[in-house]
This record gives structure tokens, sequence and C-alpha cells, in this order.
């Protein structure tokens, strides 16, 4: 089986409500490999650079919808004037499929309670949104893809 790598990151909701260290409990609990941490302020640009796959498709036909994700990443919404999230990357057999297991699927509600997004994730009524803590690379490509994002190729260990 070939080793793969994926990414998580603990969103602005994730980090305002000091959920960091509870969401990498259940993260090492995987038994993957921790490669890559970094605190990262997230811009405009950055923001659209990592959700770029997403504009105009799905529910993000709606540019109104695109731009609340946009506004979400960037911290917006959490009054966090650092706008900060955790960046990790896992690396091991089945990382990406091991990740997305820790971490549930991606509405709170419908998340089994022993994932992250079960156990933390919660709905915002007042504004109907998902505060799900954490994002998780969907698949291998997507992880590929959004690592170089955001991690330097020496800032990963080998």
């Amino acid at each position: 089986m070939a080793i793969e790598r994926t990414l998580v990151l603990v969103k602005p909701d994730g980090m305002q409500r000091h959920l960091a260290g509870l969401a990498i409990d259940r993260l090492e609990n995987t038994h993957l490999e921790l490669i890559g941490a970094r605190i990262a302020t997230v811009t405009d640009k950055l923001a659209r650079e990592h959700y770029a796959l997403l504009e105009g498709k799905g529910p993000f036909t709606d540019k109104k919808l695109f731009e609340h994700l946009i506004n979400f990443i960037k911290g917006e919404y959490h009054g966090d004037p650092k706008r900060r999230v955790l960046a990790l990357v896992y690396q091991g057999e089945n990382a990406v499929q091991g990740i997305r297991a820790a971490v549930g699927v991606t509405n709170p509600e419908d998340a089994s309670p022993d994932t992250i997004r079960g156990a933390f994730g919660r709905i915002c009524r007042k504004h109907g949104y998902f505060e799900n803590v954490v994002h998780a690379s969907g698949n291998l490509e997507e992880a590929e893809r959004e690592i170089k994002i955001w991690f330097r190729p020496e800032e990963l260990l080998n």
C-alpha cells in the first residue's frame, strides 16, 4: 500500500472555540504520522486558492454562498482579528480515508458522535451555516493540491 499525505485545517470556528487540541487528539488516534504543522492567517487570496475547485460548482453556483464560504475560512464570523487556522499534514497508509473517518461528514448533525464534527461541530441557526471545526482533503488529488497551497516542501518532514 502506498503512503499518502493529506491536509487538515482546524478552521476559525475551531480556533476561536479552543478546539485545536481536542481535534489533534482525535487525529492522533488514527496512528498516522504528523509531518507538518503551522498557524496561518487566511487572506482572501489564500482562501480563494484553497476553494478554487468549488467555485461555480454544486451549491456554489450561488455566488453569494461561495463568498460566504470564503469569508468563513477567513474567520470573518468568529471574532478573531488574527484570522487563524491550524494547518496540519498527516502521512501514512490510507491517510486520506483515515483522516476523513476521524473528521466525519460535513454536516455536524449527520456526523457520528465519535468524529470531530459530530462531537464538536454545530449549526449556527442565527446565520444558517455549519461550524464543523475542521477541513480535511476529500481525496488524494485534492490532498496533493491543498498541501502545496498551505506548505512549502521544506516545511514537511520526510
